[in-house]
C-alpha cells in the first residue's frame, strides 16, 4: 500500500465532473488498484475515490487513475510531495463472517425459498466492487434479489446492502434488483431505514432452518 501526503489538485471526469482545489491531502493507493483521496476532515469518508480495478499512470508530477471499460478518470496533479511511503501489508486477512452468519448463509443457500417469494439461488458470494453479496437470487418472476445475511440486522447492515445494490443496479440487466436483509434479530431503526429504501427484512431461525425444532404453533380465534 502506498501512502502519499502531498499538496495536490484533483480532477474527476466520467459520469460527472468534479474538482478538488489545491490543498494538502492524503492519497491512498492500494495494491488491489483502489485509490482514495482524503483530507483532515469529513471523518472516514474519502473526498474522492476510484474502486478496483484501475490503471494507474505515474509521471512523477501527475497521477492518472483510469477505470477500464469506462470513461472514469481521476487526475491528481502533485504540486508538492510531503511524504511518500510504501508498506507491505502482507496477505489479506479480511473480516470473516462469524459462525452463526456463516451457518445461516449455508442453510439459506440450500433453501432460499424459506425467505419467501419463491427465491432460487443463482450464486453465493456474488462479487461487487464494494464486497460480495451473500446470496444472489431470482424470484418467481425471474427478477434479481440480493440477499445479505447477518446475526443482527442493524443500520450498518442496511447501509452495506444499499451500497451493494448501487453497484448491482448499475448493470442495465439488473436495474430492478431488490434487496433482502435476513437476520436472527433486527434493530427497530434498521427495519425503519430498510423500509424507506425498499429493502425487505426477514427474520430467520437457524435451529428451524436445520430442522432442529418445529415451527411455533399460532392459535387463531374467530
Amino acid at each position: 500500500m502506498r501512502l502519499l501526503v502531498a499538496r495536490c489538485e484533483v480532477r474527476y471526469s466520467g459520469r460527472l465532473n468534479a474538482v478538488l482545489p489545491e490543498a494538502v491531502r492524503l492519497l491512498i493507493l492500494k495494491d488491489d488498484g483502489s485509490v482514495l483521496v482524503h483530507d483532515d476532515a469529513g471523518g472516514y469518508k474519502p473526498l474522492n475515490w476510484m474502486t478496483a480495478p484501475t490503471l494507474v499512470e505515474d509521471s512523477g508530477e501527475r497521477l492518472v487513475v483510469r477505470k477500464p471499460k469506462t470513461e472514469d478518470v481521476l487526475e491528481i496533479r502533485l504540486v508538492e510531495v510531503l511524504s511518500d511511503v510504501v508498506h507491505d501489508m502482507g496477505e489479506s486477512a479480511a473480516l470473516q463472517k462469524d459462525g452463526v452468519e456463516r451457518h445461516l448463509q449455508e442453510e439459506l443457500a440450500a433453501a432460499p425459498a424459506s425467505l419467501g417469494e419463491g427465491l432460487t439461488l443463482v450464486k453465493r458470494e456474488w462479487a461487487t466492487e464494494v464486497g460480495p453479496v451473500d446470496l444472489m437470487c431470482r424470484d418467481e418472476d425471474g427478477e434479481w434479489v440480493a440477499v445479505e445475511i447477518k446475526r443482527t440486522g442493524t443500520i450498518e447492515a442496511v447501509e452495506q446492502l444499499t451500497r451493494y445494490l448501487g453497484f448491482i443496479r448499475a448493470d442495465p440487466a439488473k436495474t430492478a434488483c431488490r434487496g433482502l436483509l435476513a437476520a436472527q434479530t433486527f434493530k427497530p431503526q434498521a427495519v425503519t431505514l430498510a423500509a424507506s429504501r425498499g429493502i425487505r427484512c426477514v427474520e430467520v431461525d437457524l435451529a428451524l432452518l436445520r430442522g432442529e425444532r418445529e415451527p411455533d404453533l399460532t392459535l387463531f380465534t374467530a
